[in-house]
């Protein structure tokens, strides 16, 4: 079974992040969705709350291709302590790539036997960040079409906003 690892804080998850986890369904048998604990990375959500957030978002996708977990250390560790032999990373540009070349150059010297793979970001969702989630719904701005219906709710509920 081809496994992959999909690596990230999901601070929310965005329609991007859902996007690419279908997309990578098309490529992978299985795929661990990985919220990284990062106790030097400054959260909006809490650990738990990005975990429920993520089973309510991908749960229309096949319960058997899909796992939720949380992480801590190195992604590559992380990767071979369940079986993967790939982590999943989208893109969405040229500052995207040269980042993302780096993690997967160190990641590969880590362990060359897991290998990174590149997803192109839906168009739809080229635009998008978490960052800019959470600026425009701190502004009251309407996320709606960025974002699963239970993230808009819960971003609502954090910045106690009726969105214009």
């Amino acid at each position: 079974m081809t496994i992959a690892i999909y690596p990230g804080s999901f601070d929310p998850p965005t329609n991007g992040h859902l996007s690419l986890v279908e997309m990578g369904l098309n490529v992978f048998e299985k795929i661990i969705v990985s919220v990284a604990i990062n106790p030097n990375k400054k959260t909006l959500f809490t650990l738990d709350e990005r975990l429920e957030l993520l089973k309510e978002c991908l749960a229309h996708l096949p319960f058997d291709k899909i796992e939720i977990a949380a992480f801590d250390g190195l992604t590559v560790d992380f990767a071979k302590a369940k079986g993967a032999s790939a982590i999943l990373r989208g893109l969405r540009g040229s500052a995207d790539f040269e980042y993302e070349y780096q993690l997967a150059v160190i990641n590969r010297h880590l362990e060359a036997q897991v290998q990174t793979i590149f997803l192109m970001a839906d168009y739809h969702w080229f635009f998008i960040s978490s960052s800019t989630i959470k600026e425009a719904a701190s502004l009251g701005a309407n996320i709606d079409a960025l974002v699963h219906p239970a993230v808009a709710t819960s971003l609502k509920s954090k910045y106690k906003t009726s969105q214009i």
